[in-house]
């Protein structure tokens, strides 16, 4: 969750944000930060490559966020979160990481540690997590089937 404050507050929009609201933002903070924009040895050079860097990933993590984007994907969602088995799951903090069976992985942020030990604990995770966590948490998919992992 903090990940999505700090995003949005880079691109000063909040969770009201169209993808055409957020696309505006994201080409004026590209204008202003882009590297080419500083000559090499400038000290805002280094700076600028940076925060080139963060808004990219800024803005790729808020479009997957953004209810057009889960609107688009939510037959996919609703076909791997029913008929596919969970794989493997990490928990970090407050996020949820379950892989599926069918080779996609979902995050699913907010997700508190009681929810998670009892979905660890349960005798039947898919069961419990369609009741307590996949339509409850906001989500995005994080890998999809056959997409190489990134290192």
């Amino acid at each position: 969750m903090k990940r999505i404050g700090e995003y949005r507050k880079l691109f000063g929009v909040d969770e009201t944000t169209d993808l055409k609201g957020l696309k505006t933002s994201y080409r004026n903070l590209v204008k202003e930060w882009h590297p080419d924009k500083f000559q090499a040895g400038d000290e805002k050079a280094a700076e600028a490559e940076e925060m080139s860097r963060r808004i990219i990933d800024g803005y790729k993590f808020l479009v997957s966020i953004a209810p057009e984007t889960k609107a688009a994907n939510a037959e996919a969602f609703e076909i791997t979160t029913s008929q596919s088995g969970i794989a493997d799951y990490h928990h970090k903090g407050v996020l949820l990481e379950i892989t599926f069976l069918d080779g996609n992985t979902y995050e699913f942020f907010g997700v508190p540690k009681n929810v998670f030990l009892k979905f660890h604990n349960s005798d039947k995770q898919v069961r419990f997590a369609k009741r307590n966590i996949f339509n409850v948490y906001l989500y995005r998919i994080s890998k999809q089937a056959g997409e190489k992992e990134e290192s």
